[in-house]
């Protein structure tokens, strides 16, 4: 028997029994609900078979969930193509959108029919085709390749040549490889992508922000967390480019909307692109994860952010501006903070030397297992301390000087020379941007304040060795003065405005060379891919450990169900409705209401701000059809379903497969969990569609979208 049919059985018998993993963990794979999971399904009271959830011959429920602008999740809730997701997965495409005199962010916006709806140029949706098992191809493809450079090459050949089988001549359609149990397995990806996408409505940020920062991945919430998009096609129903020819796309499937509500331990299940989670993450990369990558965005990003946030109250144009930079910077600001007290609290360190040192026992007591995974430990350990100071020093290089928005757009925008082909990998210049794209959302007071502080912190947190060169000249030219160089760079150079960098360019364009933001964006992306670079020695020694481990954790936990890691493919979850309690004598609810948006208004924190029409619906109790049996309006509820960033905007479907929620947060307690899962801590947060359905009728007027819904009361 050749060694890849030994890992495809090996893997296989892992696979097929369910063992005492609890039904409420796990991102499962779609192709193998049918062998892992239905049976715990029913027996957990749900209705659906397997093919019900994913079949590649007919219709069914994975038709319905999409994946939404690159990091998120939603669903189609109509015969017409209409998306529901959440606002913040929304957020850049209406900030994008919005004006000083038009801003869809502050004020919300609802289009009264197709005609009013707004196309949202550079987003797209993805709807997944099928998963085909690959493993056999491309660990054959791979067997021969002895380097990282090599096997990439190889995993780029084998790829191409699979998807093309796979495709044929159907040009929408588009296929990669991705890896699984970490490059255990592979699974050819078929997907489809549509990218006339269209703006039908939003909710105020006041409501669909409610709480802000402060309330981010916390309970109770009471945040109207969604926005809605169409979906546009050509008249076959194909992806196409915008035009006003194009017509709403006509879907295989479309779910239906449950008004019934949620109760404790309903069966509640969510289908979404989980982004990444590191459940085989071993001890040395939690000790790594705590000590560099967390605590460098904590206190750099809180830094930048209190500096955005000082000029984004101050002025009504720069908060539109800086909106969607500042909530994507923040929501990993606050996730870090998160981590790292959780780490401590649940003492995930000293839990995963546990079982490392039970896994080292396991394969001590098999010389078969010491010649397969002796080394597995060893090689993780000597990885991640060898790159440890490179990767500190590249954090910082990526946190701190790649946030000054003046370097970064000169290196992006200045004509490009034979050898700055490679500038900035690993960093943000060589995302593709158009010049108005970014003048438009930038203000020179504000960054030139976050230059001046990134520069002293860097010099502070970083060895004199380590610093780009443009340092020499602080030092030589401004007698080590960072303010008075700051303010220099961004007197002289072209890049602060769209106008002097076109005129600029339009003249002699070899003087771009030496303009003082361009010579520090391209010190800063040098040293990016230097150090990106002297990280790749240790890539190998990684991939090699990681995967052993991956392979002897699974071979020792022969007879259990074990699912991979996210990787922003298409998984289930399914668990229930549940309550949980934080701490001794606290018991959290499993719903929130209106009620509690009332309590937390703040007139005076525009983190609390409750809008005066949403004050009258509640003041004389318009609820409609929406409210629960007492007459309170629910807002948001808690499930214990497994769930990570990538995981927003997904469909939180009952018994019967319809529609009560979308998925936007995860808990405080539990900000370990894509490292570890805490069965009694865990739970995702969602909004009911039921506040959906009332926000979007009562407040927002466009009741006339729930014409082209199902709707079972």
């Amino acid at each position: 028997m050749t060694n890849i049919k030994k890992i495809g059985l090996f893997l296989l018998s892992i696979l097929l029994t369910c063992g005492t993993l609890k039904a409420d963990e796990g991102m499962w794979m779609l192709p193998l609900i049918q062998k892992l999971n239905i049976k715990t399904m029913s027996d957990m009271g749900f209705k659906l078979s397997a093919k019900d959830i994913y079949d590649i011959n007919n219709s069914s429920l994975k038709d319905a969930v999409l994946q939404f602008g690159g990091g998120c999740t939603a669903e189609i809730i109509s015969q017409d193509g209409l998306v529901l997701t959440n606002h913040h997965c929304g957020y850049g495409s209406i900030q994008k959108l919005s004006s000083v005199d038009h801003n869809y962010l502050l004020n919300g916006f609802w289009a009264k029919n197709h005609e009013e709806e707004i196309p949202a140029p550079g987003l797209t949706v993805t709807f997944l085709d099928r998963f085909e098992d690959v493993t056999r191809e491309v660990t054959e493809a791979l067997a021969s390749a002895t380097d990282p450079t090599s096997k990439e090459d190889a995993l780029k050949k084998v790829s191409d040549q699979l998807a093309n089988q796979a495709i044929g001549s159907n040009k929408y359609l588009k296929g990669r490889v991705v890896s699984f149990y970490g490059n255990n397995q592979y699974y050819l990806v078929i997907s489809k992508t549509y990218n006339d996408i269209r703006f039908v409505g939003a909710p105020p940020s006041s409501i669909g922000k409610f709480g802000a920062d402060t309330d981010n991945w916390m309970w109770p919430r009471h945040t109207g967390d969604f926005s809605m998009f169409r979906i546009y096609a050509d008249k076959d129903n194909n992806p196409a480019e915008y035009s006003k020819d194009n017509v709403s796309y006509k879907p295989k499937k479309f779910l239906t909307i449950s008004l019934k509500g949620v109760n404790q331990n309903d069966p509640a299940m969510i289908m979404g692109y989980p982004g990444r989670t590191n459940r085989f993450m071993t001890s040395y990369e939690v000790k790594e994860t705590s000590e560099i990558t967390n605590a460098i965005t904590i206190l750099v990003r809180g830094i930048r952010q209190n500096i955005l946030m000082t000029d984004m109250v101050a002025d009504p144009k720069i908060r539109l501006m800086y909106a969607s930079k500042y909530a994507g910077s923040s929501n990993s600001w606050k996730k870090s903070i998160g981590m790292n007290e959780t780490f401590a609290k649940l003492k995930v360190y000293d839990r995963r030397v546990a079982e490392e040192k039970a896994f080292s026992e396991w394969v001590a007591a098999d010389p078969k297992r010491i010649e397969k995974y002796g080394n597995a430990l060893s090689d993780v350990k000597s990885a991640i301390e060898g790159r440890a100071k490179l990767q500190f020093t590249l954090k910082y290089y990526m946190e701190a000087l790649n946030s000054i928005e003046l370097t970064s757009a000169a290196v992006r925008f200045a004509p490009k020379t034979e050898d700055s082909q490679s500038e900035g990998k690993g960093g943000r210049p060589n995302i593709v941007m158009s010049p108005s794209d970014f003048y438009k959302d930038y203000n020179v007071a504000t960054d030139l304040k976050v230059a001046k502080a990134m520069l002293k912190l860097f010099k502070e947190k970083v060895t004199q060795a380590d610093l780009p060169d443009f340092y020499k000249t602080i030092d030589t030219d401004y007698q080590g003065n960072i303010d008075a160089y700051v303010d220099a760079m961004f007197n002289q150079s072209v890049f602060v405005s769209e106008e002097k960098m076109k005129e600029a360019l339009a003249g002699d364009k070899t003087a771009i060379a030496n303009d003082p933001a361009y010579v520090a964006g391209k010190n800063i992306a040098d040293a990016i891919s230097k150090y990106n670079h002297e990280i790749e020695q240790y890539r190998s020694l990684y991939a090699k450990g990681q995967k052993q481990y991956i392979a002897g954790t699974l071979d020792m936990n022969a007879g259990k169900a074990m699912y991979p890691d996210a990787n922003f493919t298409m998984r289930l979850t399914y668990g229930k409705v549940l309550n949980y309690s934080p701490k001794n004598a606290v018991i959290y609810d499993y719903v929130s209401t209106l009620d509690g948006v009332m309590e937390k208004e703040d007139p005076n924190n525009w983190e609390f701000v409750v809008p005066a029409k949403l004050k009258e619906l509640y003041n004389s109790k318009d609820f409609g059809q929406y409210a629960l049996k007492d007459g309170r309006m629910p807002v948001d509820f808690l499930t214990n379903n497994d769930i990570t960033g990538g995981n927003s905007g997904s469909p939180v479907l009952n018994k019967n497969g319809e529609l009560i929620g979308t998925a936007f947060d995860g808990n405080w307690e539990s900000m370990s969990g894509d490292i570890i899962f805490e069965p009694s801590l865990q739970r995702c947060i969602n909004l009911d569609i039921r506040y959906t359905l009332f926000i979007m009728d009562k407040f927002g007027g466009a009741g006339y979208l729930l014409n082209e819904m199902n709707i079972s009361k």
